[in-house]
């Protein structure tokens, strides 16, 4: 019998959509993204997902609620999102000057 992401704590009807959405379907799949990339994959799916929803993640992976993660650990997340965000702009940048 495979976790259903449900079961998760933080993780409710519309996050559990959204994730399985953008291929994200068991709670292995989850941790083997990692929170960071989970929500990438959510927001480029086009969901309007906030942040709320990456710090959810997190807490499920440690199975803690989401409001009760140390803020150093949120803003690690923060951190971690904006530098995958700006390695994402980049490689699309660099993909556009290679087709020109």
């Amino acid at each position: 019998m495979t976790e259903d992401l449900q079961c998760l704590k933080n993780l409710g009807k519309t996050s559990v959509q959204w994730l399985k959405a953008a291929g994200v379907q068991t709670p292995s799949d989850l941790r083997r993204l990692g929170a960071v990339q989970a929500y990438l994959t959510v927001k480029a799916r086009g969901f309007r997902a906030t942040k709320v929803l990456l710090f959810a993640i997190e807490g499920a992976l440690l199975d803690v609620a989401w409001r009760a993660l140390p803020h150093p650990r949120k803003t690690a997340l923060l951190e971690l999102l904006e530098a995958a965000t700006r390695r994402e702009a980049k490689i699309k940048c660099n993909k556009l000057l290679t087709h020109e």
